[in-house]
């Protein structure tokens, strides 16, 4: 598969408007991205302008703390798979994982799971708040609240993705899920190195530098 298609185009600034979503979407479309990553508000922008095209909406939800209450998570939600969304992101509730209240944990997961049915739901732990037991624990609270994705990070915490936490997730889930990461990763090099760690998708801001890099290379060595 193309590098292309592992690639969530992110976008989730607070200061995005509606005129950089249109730039988003059609980046996506001119570089075959997988999806294009958005704030739940314009989904409905995004599905309208990725009319006739293959790319997908992903939509964050709790994003990017993951401390609101599990009702307003599955509200939103819905009302991102209501308005278009293919794909939802939320975010972990870190505080009451780090309380070891995992039973809320599970709840907080299972509700949006049940509310958006089929809809592949991707699960944000922050790996940079969380021990290495945290993140294990975590994993396994995802398989057991059916989560289709364990994502790494916010990109809005100290730190992103790494390819330690990576191998990590894929010892702990095996095959039982799929991982995206996220957070830090803006090169060819670098995104091949967590696809080959076990990353099923690559969330990025700079997917066009990542597809653009790897072309450039090869003409560079054309000769």
């Amino acid at each position: 598969m193309s590098i292309n298609q592992y690639i969530d185009h992110t976008l989730l600034k607070p200061t995005t408007t509606k005129t950089d979503i249109k730039v988003l979407c059609d980046e996506a479309k001119e570089y075959r991205f997988y999806s294009v990553c958005v704030n739940s508000y314009y989904v409905s922008l995004a599905k309208h302008l990725l009319t006739r095209s293959n790319v997908k909406v992903c939509s964050v939800v709790g994003f990017p703390l993951g401390a609101m209450s599990t009702d307003a998570k599955v509200f939103e939600a819905k009302k991102a798979v209501e308005d278009g969304a293919d794909e939802i992101d939320m975010v972990i509730n870190i505080g009451m994982l780090k309380s070891k209240n995992f039973v809320a944990v599970y709840k907080d997961i299972c509700d949006v799971k049940i509310a958006i049915g089929n809809t592949p739901l991707k699960v944000i732990l922050e790996i940079s708040e969380l021990s290495k037991n945290e993140i294990i624990r975590a994993c396994q609270i995802c398989l057991d609240a059916k989560a289709d994705f364990i994502k790494t990070s916010t990109g809005f915490s100290k730190s992103g993705a790494t390819l330690t936490a990576v191998k990590m997730i894929k010892k702990t889930i095996k095959n039982k899920a799929k991982i995206k990461a996220s957070g830090g990763i803006k090169d060819h090099e670098t995104a091949l190195k967590y696809i080959d760690a076990g990353a099923d998708r690559i969330g990025t801001s700079s997917g066009i530098n990542i597809v653009t890099e790897k072309k450039s290379t090869v003409e560079n060595t054309d000769y």
